[in-house]
């Protein structure tokens, strides 16, 4: 898992790189950790140019493209490019993501953000991500 803390009126879209080039998980027979998910799914708010085309080299995405996007590449004919691959029933699963959220958010001080410093609402944040983890 990786967490980035940013300011509340931040978009969630320019972070989608930062947090991917923060993933580390190690390998159970050791060696280098990996660094990318096998599939990233994502909603509208994800369809910028610039992460598709990070994701375009390494990773497998299910993004629905958003209908300004879908009309400038017909407007652009042939040289728009072919449309962007959707799995229907990849998407579907991404509602786990929201679901995680919300139970992170059962927790007070993550809901309401009490604390003044980044860094203390990084460490409320890994706390409650751990119980949520540790829970049976």
């Amino acid at each position: 898992m990786a967490l980035l803390v940013m300011p509340g009126q931040w978009g969630d879209c320019p972070q989608m790189i930062p947090v991917l080039e923060r993933i580390r998980v190690p390998r159970p027979a050791g060696g280098h950790p990996r660094t990318r998910p096998d599939h990233l799914s994502g909603d509208k708010a994800y369809s910028s140019r610039r992460n598709r085309r990070y994701l375009r080299r390494q990773i497998k995405h299910t993004i629905p493209e958003r209908r300004d996007q879908q009309a400038h590449r017909q407007r652009r004919g042939s040289h728009g490019g072919r449309p962007a691959g959707f799995d229907p029933a990849r998407y579907a699963r991404r509602n786990e993501v929201e679901r995680l959220i919300n139970q992170l958010k059962i927790n007070r001080a993550v809901a309401t953000r009490f604390d003044k410093r980044a860094y203390v609402f990084h460490g409320t944040v890994t706390v409650a991500a751990v119980r949520l983890w540790l829970r049976p």
